[in-house]
């Protein structure tokens, strides 16, 4: 995935995850290849951030839980992120403003390792930048009460647990990856996205690809909000 990438990552952002940045420049994964293609004309410009930090039990990745009473992706486990405004600067001033008013998090506490090419949310009308970015232990955050509703810092090595790895059919037929790790469970574009850069990290490990669910068995058994 190229793009113009003007966001080097700083000297404490750890060599792992830079090297999982320049891993995307490839091409895209089976997982991903559904959000691939041109922007579209009147897609609303949005970037989510990829936060990567370090707790008692290793690398993990923070999650949101969405409000159910939003109008897009009610309920939804999701990274943080949003929609982008007129002064952001690009994608990763968005993502950053956007996961502030979320959460409270403290821009200056993250480091950015860099910036993927957009992906489309055809469903919703989105293109969406991912930022990859690394705060370490982190500091204090918690949901805004209104949109989000709790955060969650899942551990890597729950999200690569074979247990908690499955295939969510979507009404369309299409088969998503999904994770149910601890209190969160993933799917749709978060979870592809989620699922290649373990991958690309090395944190996979053989599990189960012959586990297919429902997608609304998985919402009775897991939560996670109802399809766009």
């Amino acid at each position: 995935m190229a793009d113009d990438r003007k966001d080097a990552p700083g000297d404490d952002v750890p060599s792992w995850l830079t090297d999982l940045v320049r891993g995307t420049y490839g091409d895209l994964p089976a997982e991903l290849e559904r959000y691939a293609g041109p922007v579209p004309a009147r897609a609303r410009g949005s970037a989510v951030l990829v936060l990567f930090g370090t707790g008692a039990r290793g690398a993990d990745l923070l999650f949101l839980r969405r409000s159910g009473a939003l109008r897009n992706y009610p309920g939804q486990v999701c990274f943080p992120g949003g929609s982008c405004a007129p002064g952001d600067g690009g994608p990763v001033h968005t993502a950053l403003r956007e996961t502030c008013e979320e959460t409270g998090l403290d821009p200056s506490e993250v480091r950015i390792a860099g910036a993927l090419a957009p992906l489309n949310l055809a469903h919703s009308g989105f293109s969406v930048v991912p930022v990859l970015g690394w705060w370490g232990a982190g500091g204090r955050i918690a949901g805004d009460g209104e949109e989000i509703v709790s955060v969650h810092r899942a551990p890597l090595a729950d999200l690569s647990d074979p247990g908690a790895r499955l295939l969510v059919r979507l009404p369309d037929g299409h088969l998503s990856p999904g994770f149910q790790a601890r209190d969160v469970f993933v799917w749709g574009f978060t979870a592809a996205l989620t699922a290649w850069l373990l991958r690309l990290g090395g944190w996979e490990r053989p599990w189960d690809t012959d586990r297919i669910e429902d997608l609304a068995d998985t919402r009775r058994r897991y939560g996670g909000g109802p399809l766009p």
